[in-house]
């Protein structure tokens, strides 16, 4: 009980809090704009004055989140001595249970606040909780039943929004809303609603990432070393790539300790979850399982999937052979034009570049290393050589070896074969014969056999499906290796490091995918004011294969020696 001297008499002015809450930042009939018009109206019929306390929530459901966890509001709520009053447009603004209503008044009643609603349920006149006067119940048997309406009305809402939304998914090609698969943007549909429609920019980094992917097992490559290179230029992850195209600053709270980061970084798993999703393949999804129709054949998102059934499997298959890793972490040196190209010949180790006190690249202090002893290895004459030595030197031989030579690329016409979609079919299938019998209601075992027929029948018309062979051509590009090979201006003093590293990666990719090979042998003491050739070896393993002529060229040079 209160002695009656410290009950707290009304004021000329309150000092209140406007509070502004959104579950969704597009929803445009409970707008901030309005809630903010109507808070404004009622505190100046109740002389309530905000001079610039607010707390504003966007993005954050009331059903989900209690006001004492909400960012902007949890600040306020903590700190009461700084305010009379809480303001909010409506009951459904502040609370949609119980629960939270029996926190928040007995932290009202605790501290001796009043909280203010300028619309009732249902649009009605104002609502006032004045818990400044310990000595009145009233306050609190009123809100407790409103709170009451409200989680009914909340629990009345989810129903309505489940039932649309399990209808709307076996709608095909139309999108629910939520959250957008990577690669994809929305577009009107010509029935009403929305459809999904393959986003170029997105879609670009998704082929680079499976370009880079295909040709990882041939240069040593990983995928965290992928992940490092989209971090490095910029390239925004899925998940900030939404947050930018709606307008939102990227990054936030990761990890165990909830660490605030200003993005989210690309990870190993971050491709290989994208690249494994079936929405690529235009796939509704729903609990990590295809919607089936009642054929059971998926519902489709989109009419113009990313990627073809047969290309879908192609990557899934190289992801199986890579394992579940993502390969090491992206060495600091990724941008060296001889990574996986330059060997110590005597222990027949990679050499590594190192650039001492991170100076520029092509500097006189970046050289490649064998670094087999520092990491625990035997080698018995570790050598190291000048960077731009030797990245002139391979220059220089390989053009001499394939530069005038066409390149080529291999156009594949995909094929189709079903087994891996009968697999996954089986799988999903097996999983839904263990809830057989659990089923109460005749509704339920009905709803049950329906998917378990629908499932069989798709599983059926695979199983009759032919497999087609993929196609593969080889197809000349016009171009020689000369002309492809990306100039290094000769003055590099004013080219950013960003445009040194993209020569040198392209430059990388060629001779990888030539087989270039560079071998260094440990050089004498004092050779250190040109490169010592006899130390190199070079040789291109496939340059016989780019052109049957260069076999014949090699044997005329070898005759020519000998004579």
């Amino acid at each position: 009980m209160y002695p009656l001297s410290q009950i707290t008499a009304p004021a000329s002015h309150l000092r209140g809090v406007q509070v502004i809450r959104l579950s969704v930042l597009t929803d445009e009939t409970t707008s901030p704009a309005r809630q903010r018009a109507a808070t404004d109206r009622v505190a100046a019929e109740m002389s309530i004055v905000f001079d610039g306390r607010m707390a504003e929530d966007l993005d954050v459901s009331a059903s989900k989140t209690a006001p004492f966890d909400r960012p902007a509001l949890g600040k306020w709520l903590r700190r009461p001595d700084e305010f009379d009053a809480l303001v909010w447009w409506r009951f459904d603004r502040a609370i949609r249970s119980m629960g939270d209503m029996y926190e928040l008044a007995k932290w009202a009643r605790e501290h001796r606040k009043m909280l203010v609603f300028s619309e009732g349920v249902g649009g009605g006149s104002k609502l006032v909780f004045d818990f400044r006067n310990p000595m009145d119940p009233i306050a609190e048997l009123m809100m407790v039943m409103f709170a009451f309406a409200a989680q009914v009305e909340s629990m009345s809402i989810s129903d309505r929004v489940t039932g649309a939304q399990a209808a709307m998914r076996l709608m095909p090609l139309r999108f629910r809303g939520g959250q957008l698969p990577y690669g994809y943007m929305t577009a009107p549909l010509a029935s009403g609603g929305f459809t999904l429609v393959p986003d170029p920019e997105a879609v670009k980094v998704i082929e680079r990432i499976i370009r880079e992917l295909m040709e990882m097992e041939a240069q040593g490559d990983s995928r965290a070393a992928i992940a490092s290179r989209l971090n490095v230029e910029g390239i925004p992850s899925p998940r900030d790539y939404r947050q930018i195209k709606q307008g939102r600053a990227t990054g936030g709270k990761v990890g165990k300790y909830k660490r605030q980061h200003e993005r989210y970084a690309w990870q190993a798993g971050t491709i290989t979850r994208m690249l494994r999703s079936p929405t690529l393949i235009g796939w509704k999804m729903h609990d990590g399982n295809p919607v089936r129709d009642p054929e059971g054949r998926p519902v489709m998102l989109t009419e113009n999937p990313i990627l073809t059934r047969s290309e879908f499997d192609t990557i899934g298959a190289l992801l199986d052979r890579l394992g579940n890793g993502g390969g090491p972490t992206a060495r600091s040196d990724t941008h060296s034009m001889l990574l996986h190209v330059i060997h110590c010949p005597s222990c027949s180790g990679f050499m590594y570049q190192s650039r001492p006190g991170g100076g520029r690249p092509r500097g006189p202090g970046e050289s490649y290393t064998c670094r087999t002893r520092a990491n625990g290895g035997v080698c018995e004459e570790p050598s190291t050589v000048k960077s731009v030595w030797a990245d002139d030197y391979v220059e220089r031989e390989f053009l001499k070896a394939v530069g005038d030579l066409p390149v080529t690329e291999v156009r594949e016409t995909a094929g189709y074969d079903p087994e891996p979609e009968i697999e996954a079919t089986m799988r999903e299938f097996e999983a839904h014969q263990e809830q057989q019998g659990q089923q109460r209601s005749k509704a339920a075992a009905a709803a049950w056999q329906r998917r378990a027929d629908a499932l069989d029948a798709r599983l059926e018309e695979l199983e009759s499906t032919p497999r087609i062979e993929p196609k593969r051509e080889i197809v000349a590009t016009g171009k020689t290796y000369r002309d492809s090979w990306p100039a290094m201006p000769e003055d590099i003093s004013d080219v950013p490091d960003e445009e040194i590293f993209a020569i040198n990666d392209e430059r990388r990719r060629m001779l990888l995918a030539a087989g270039a090979k560079l071998t260094v042998k440990k050089g004498p003491r004092g050779g250190w004011r040109k490169l010592d050739e006899s130390r190199c070896g070079f040789a291109v393993s496939t340059a016989n294969q780019i052109d049957p002529a260069a076999s014949r060229l090699a044997e005329i040079e070898a005759e020519e020696s000998i004579e």
